[in-house]
């Protein structure tokens, strides 16, 4: 095999541990290993798999690094599968499992008719993501999941990276239940906040702030980022926010944080920024996911945030670089 035969197949073969990845969590191999060893065959019988087939799909994962072969016929769980366990700390087991469903295989198999118009086939068969979360629970389940999942380490990093000690309020702007927000009140006492969210999502969050103990802290507030936010506040947190829209939405949702907030204020987004080159990126894969399923949202490199931003009437003054390869990017009226 050459050098350029084997970019080829890597590929390929990316493909193919997706599938395996995905029948490893939907049979609960890792759920069933959590305690200790099993033979292939006790691990059949708890799964209700055919013990030959099952025998090869670990045999491949554990090539992968999510099992490992303690005697002939019998595995264990490396630290990597033990992430496809629920509930554990850092669990991507919702994450698997969202990104391997057939309906969003659907969007990724079809990227070809995407490309080729121009719009997603995701979106023209199902319509937009969101909108069909509401007609399927399990996997509206299992997304939201998936986000709180994702969020936590970005919230942590956030708070980490960034100095809060001037900031009196901050506005978390279609911010979900809060993590990010509530993480950052927890980290800098001082600090008040304010949750601007659709009307369906205001019941959920203000459970959440009154389970985690913040709810004297926030106010949680129904709110569109495309019509208004509340006004004269220091600082806009848009968490994973822009990346679902296009240039042109974008531009008015920027445009209506900047005309809110206080001369001094500033906008702080969660996003992935890309590299403006050819370099590998994380980002440039989950870039594909936005072209299938999303329709207009998509991964932005510095610049394209760079020209976003002063596009709406502001400027980018610093990034700080976060878990799940993300990025905390700081901009201030022009």
């Amino acid at each position: 095999m050459t050098e350029a035969s084997s970019v080829v197949w890597e590929h390929l073969r990316g493909f193919y541990r997706a599938a395996a990845l995905g029948a490893i969590v939907d049979l609960d191999c890792a759920g069933h290993l959590k305690d200790g060893p099993l033979t292939v065959e006790e691990l059949a019988t708890r799964c209700g798999a055919h013990a030959p087939s099952l025998a090869r799909l670990l045999r491949t994962c554990a090539a992968n690094g999510l099992f490992t072969a303690v005697s002939p016929g019998t595995y264990a769980l490396t630290d990597a599968g033990r992430l496809l366990v629920d509930g554990v700390p850092g669990s991507l087991r919702t994450a698997v499992q969202f990104n391997t469903a057939p309906t969003l295989a659907y969007g990724m198999n079809s990227l070809t008719k995407t490309v080729r118009e121009g719009r997603s086939a995701f979106v023209e068969k199902y319509g937009v993501l969101y909108d069909h979360l509401g007609t399927e629970p399990e996997l509206n389940r299992i997304f939201n999941d998936f986000m709180t999942q994702r969020s936590q380490p970005m919230a942590d990093g956030v708070a980490a990276s960034y100095d809060f000690s001037s900031v009196k309020t901050l506005v978390d702007v279609g911010g979900g239940r809060g993590h990010i927000l509530a993480t950052a009140l927890r980290a800098n006492p001082h600090l008040r906040g304010v949750l601007v969210e659709l009307a369906h999502v205001l019941p959920d969050a203000r459970a959440a702030f009154d389970e985690w103990g913040l709810s004297e802290r926030v106010e949680i507030v129904e709110g569109d980022f495309f019509s208004s936010v509340p006004a004269g506040h220091d600082a806009y947190l848009l968490g994973s926010v822009i990346h679902n829209w296009d240039d042109e939405d974008a531009t008015r949702i920027l445009r209506v944080v900047r005309d809110a907030m206080s001369d001094d204020g500033r906008v702080l987004l969660v996003e992935l920024v890309l590299p403006d080159d050819d370099s590998a990126h994380f980002g440039k894969d989950l870039d594909m996911r936005m072209l299938g399923l999303f329709g207009q949202g998509k991964e932005r490199s510095r610049s394209e945030h760079d020209a976003l931003l002063r596009a709406a009437g502001l400027r980018l003054v610093g990034t700080y670089g976060l878990p799940f390869h993300a990025t905390l990017v700081e901009a201030v009226r022009a």
